[in-house]
């Protein structure tokens, strides 16, 4: 049952859930109310697409009159029940819709109560990030953010190291996000993360959980300066394989068989072996099948030339932070990879060194001249387990109505944001630029909000 305005799910009852966006990022924190039941169920979805739809209603038996396909109508819904019984549709909200609608969705459930997850990142813009800031801190409600770097066994391993002080202090950080050759291709490409305009910088969209995990390490101490280099390289129509030639979809295309982003290799022939999972998944409506990822290529974006796409954002792009503590940070964001997303992190103390790649890590004492060597258990899920471990401390949080159980709060992910903010500045002016002055010049530019 949901409960009064404002108020806290009992602990001896599911938390209740709306999704918001039942695509890959909503269904894998949906997943942990399959997990455990006792903690969360799933009471309401608004999704488009109908067969996603109603594959995600059938796998959380919600019942059809709580089955939307636009989010508007869910919220005017929970709005009616609000007003005739004082009563919510559920406890919290997860919100997983593209990321330019964060602003309007997270605002409009907000001022009716709900607890949020919101998807990351927060918002593509920054007076939509202020604007966010102020809503969830007027409402009283927990919040959390998409940043499951945070919430993996292997990062908080890495983060009791860090917060024992049993190497001395942290002085360096050398950390790489190998985004992977055709993950790049898949998700800012051809997909819908490939153009500014449209979406938002790569350094927001795909890496922002990085800064913020930098500086959840890093603390009490702060970003005070930032440099950054970085550019669209090689995903462009001048690195065109001059064996495609005139081509423009890869199924047309001559040099196909020898490309490396060839969307038939990318999609088509996972399918045809039976992987059916991400990224074949995205390109349809429901179950992918060989006929309906053939019609995708023939005519959808997926399909096309990974050199003849309107994409515009960086595939690669070096950021250096100075934290007041005097530690420095090299962070390198870089599409041709073969690893996807595992992330290849050094950290360096005044007495020994931490080496890991998201899965295990070794600890380096200078003193003893000992190496341990750690493999925190991974219990499933996307990012290492991030995923699960930040939808589960989510419901936690709300549980219990504590906000420091996420270990952030909105003003803390707002300020991560800013971060990133101020390191494509500096990328795109080519300057160093002042953190603080940056967050302080941003609040002054929108004291309305």
């Amino acid at each position: 049952m949901p409960h009064e305005f404002g108020s806290f799910a009992p602990s001896t009852e599911p938390l209740t859930l709306a999704i918001v966006g039942c695509g890959q990022r909503g269904r894998a924190y949906a997943l942990y109310a399959l997990e455990d039941p006792s903690a969360c169920k799933i009471v309401a979805i608004a999704e488009p697409r109908p067969v996603t739809r109603k594959l995600m209603a059938e796998t959380y038996s919600v019942d059809k009159t709580l089955v939307f396909d636009d989010w508007k109508d869910l919220l005017k819904a929970s709005a009616d029940t609000l007003q005739a019984i004082g009563k919510r549709l559920a406890d919290a909200v997860i919100i997983a819709v593209q990321d330019q609608m964060h602003l309007e969705v997270t605002l409009a459930f907000a001022a009716q109560g709900y607890h949020i997850l919101c998807e990351k990142p927060m918002a593509t813009d920054i007076e939509s990030l202020l604007k966010m800031e102020h809503a969830v801190k007027k409402a009283g409600i927990i919040f959390g953010m998409g940043h499951v770097l945070r919430y993996s066994p292997y990062s908080q391993a890495v983060t009791e190291v860090v917060r024992s002080g049993q190497l001395g202090p942290l002085i360096n950080v050398v950390h790489i996000e190998p985004v992977g050759y055709f993950h790049f291709a898949h998700s800012y490409v051809r997909g819908s993360w490939a153009r500014e305009a449209e979406s938002s910088f790569s350094l927001l969209t795909k890496s922002c959980h990085d800064v913020d995990i930098l500086c959840h390490w890093l603390a009490p101490g702060s970003p005070t300066r930032v440099s950054s280099f970085g550019s669209l390289q090689h995903f462009r129509k001048e690195s065109k394989p001059p064996k495609a030639g005139a081509a423009t979809r890869c199924l047309d295309c001559a040099h196909e068989r020898d490309c490396a982003y060839s969307a038939k290799k990318i999609y088509l022939d996972p399918v045809a072996s039976g992987e059916l999972g991400w990224p074949a998944a995205i390109l349809v409506d429901g179950v992918p099948d060989i006929e309906n990822i053939t019609g995708a290529l023939k005519s959808g974006p997926y399909g096309r030339c990974a050199y003849e796409c309107e994409n515009d954002v960086c595939d690669n792009q070096v950021v250096n932070f100075e934290f007041s503590s005097g530690a420095t940070v090299s962070f390198t964001m870089i599409a041709n990879t073969q690893l996807i997303c595992d992330r290849q992190t050094r950290l360096h103390f005044a007495f020994g060194e931490l080496i890991g790649d998201m899965d295990t890590f070794t600890v380096t004492d200078f003193r003893t001249r000992k190496t341990t060597h750690h493999t925190p258990k991974n219990e499933g899920g996307g990012h290492g387990g991030g995923d699960m471990g930040l939808i589960r401390t989510f419901v936690r949080a709300v549980r219990t109505g504590q906000q420091e159980q996420l270990g952030t709060d909105v003003t803390d992910v707002l300020n991560s944001h800013l971060y990133v903010f101020a390191a494509e500045k500096a990328r795109k002016e080519g300057v160093v630029v002042d953190c603080q002055k940056f967050v302080k010049e941003q609040r002054a530019k929108y004291p309305n909000v």
